[in-house]
């Protein structure tokens, strides 16, 4: 058995359902209550799948279903209580296998629990951050180890991962303790800068005149923050929804920070590239600034940072941007048509689907970091499960969970978390990052005066837009530029 959890390898065709035999010998307990088609499982009742998760003598399930049902078997069941009932059904087991005299059937059994608690605790540590769960954790393990004092091998494993569950979670908490306490000020929209702030106020060009080079540090950046994002965060974005709509409060609803930040790096990106163009008071300069991010937006597009490069257009499509003409009618827009056309939303994406798959097969087929980069638009991956959560429901009609459901759920949380996995292989260049996370940026109103200050209004609504913001007090003075790479931008200063 593999003596590490590595998700590369969890869908691949020696891991698959393929193998599996027929229902008659799947079901452990004869019941027949697992439902295969063309050797993959489709439905079970929960009972069922449970026992199909826990090994027996001449019994091990593979490495797909067991990534596949300890991701979102949490819909139906708390990880504790399955862990409860993973406990119970392990240790009738072990006690049936020390009434006989077989002493290499409960080696081998103990060998084969360790191995799945290892898994479990592998891709899931979480799962046992709180004291219940590594209490049944412990009685497992030394129910397991407590008779066989001659197996060496057994304890040594149980040991190992312990260590490796707590040092894990020890990590794990020091970040959430990071995101806690920057939490506040990450998730507003950041410094405010005067309209037309003076020459010396650095801007983007002034760090950094390479698209490839920018966009190579927009994805360093990326791949940190979506490094923090784990599986069962995603699986969590579900209940959480179906909270909202069912109109229920769940207080015990943990807070992902980890998906909060980067949800708001995407804003913040955007509000930077509007901020970025807005400010430049000449139009040849401001011409340059809107060329330059339609560079960059393309670099990240050849390098598969499909996010970085959403962020970028969603900038540039913003009102006080879109709206500059006389601008526009000097840049040379063939390319970002091209970009907008990757973009187009009609057919539900088709074009973006089209590029990823592309990037996705790429990446499969890499043999170095650089091709294997692949970061979708978040936002929209989040509404693809969400919706594929939606439209197939929860059990069949028979009251068998549907696990087919779940099991292309837990496909596409799988590639996202592979390609949070991809060592970056550029180098980080600290001046130009810290520039991007900390540099301040127009609110969404003074990014309406700046962008009426350099055109002015043209229609009456504009024109009326221009009085209402002309007559409320101008922003705040621009605060340091020098804040934690943390957060976005670690300001309260607010337009008033």
């Amino acid at each position: 058995m593999p003596q590490t959890f590595v998700f590369s390898s969890v869908f691949s065709p020696s891991c698959s359902e393929q193998g599996q035999p027929n229902m008659g010998e799947c079901s452990k307990s004869g019941s027949g209550d697992l439902i295969f088609q063309d050797g993959h499982l489709i439905s079970g009742s929960l009972e069922a799948l449970v026992e199909h998760l826990v090994p027996t003598v001449d019994y091990y399930p593979d490495k797909t279903y067991i990534f596949t049902f300890l991701l979102t078997s949490r819909v139906f069941i708390p990880p504790n209580d399955l862990l409860a009932r993973v406990g119970r059904l392990c240790l009738a087991q072990r006690q049936q296998l020390e009434a006989g005299p077989d002493q290499a059937k409960r080696k081998s059994f103990s060998v084969k629990t360790v191995q799945l608690l290892k898994e479990w605790t592998e891709a899931f540590p979480c799962d046992f951050q709180e004291e219940k769960a590594m209490a049944e954790l412990r009685a497992i393990t030394h129910c397991i180890t407590q008779r066989d004092e001659e197996n060496s091998t057994v304890k040594k494993a149980v040991t190992q991962m312990t260590q490796k569950l707590l040092l894990s979670l020890a990590a794990r908490s020091q970040l959430q303790e990071i995101w806690e306490k920057f939490h506040p000020s990450a998730m507003n929209k950041g410094a405010v800068l005067n309209t037309k702030s003076p020459t010396t106020q650095k801007d983007i060009l002034s760090v950094c005149c390479d698209p490839l080079v920018l966009a190579q540090q927009l994805t360093y950046i990326e791949l940190e923050q979506i490094h923090s994002i784990h599986p069962e965060d995603l699986m969590q974005i579900l209940s959480h929804r179906d909270s909202l709509d069912n109109q229920r409060c769940q207080g015990a609803q943990t807070k992902i920070y980890s998906l909060e930040a980067y949800d708001n790096w995407f804003n913040c990106l955007s509000m930077l590239v509007a901020t970025e163009v807005c400010r430049v008071v000449k139009k040849k300069q401001r011409t340059r600034m809107v060329e330059f991010f339609i560079e960059v937006a393309r670099e990240c597009f050849n390098i598969g940072n499909f996010n970085s490069m959403m962020a970028i257009i969603s900038g540039m499509n913003l009102t006080p941007v879109a709206r500059l003409k006389k601008t526009w009618s000097k840049v040379k827009t063939a390319k970002f048509d091209v970009l907008e056309h990757h973009m187009d939303p009609s057919s539900n994406f088709c074009n973006y689907r089209t590029a990823l798959q592309g990037a996705t097969q790429r990446s499969q087929m890499a043999h170095s970091n650089r091709e294997k980069i692949v970061i979708p638009v978040f936002n929209l991956f989040v509404k693809d499960i969400y919706f594929l959560h939606k439209i197939h429901t929860n059990h069949l009609p028979s009251g068998q969970v549907n696990f087919k459901k779940f099991r292309e759920i837990s496909r596409q949380i799988h590639d996202f978390i592979t390609w949070t996995q991809v060592e970056c292989p550029f180098e980080k260049d600290k001046k130009l990052q810290n520039y991007l996370l900390t540099a301040p940026i127009y609110s969404e109103e003074a990014l309406f005066v700046a962008s009426f200050e350099s055109e002015g209004p043209e229609n009456h609504m504009e024109k009326d837009s221009w009085k209402t913001l002309r007559r409320r007090p101008r922003a705040c003075p621009p605060i340091s530029d020098k804040g934690s790479s943390s957060t976005c931008r670690d300001s309260s200063v607010k337009l008033l």
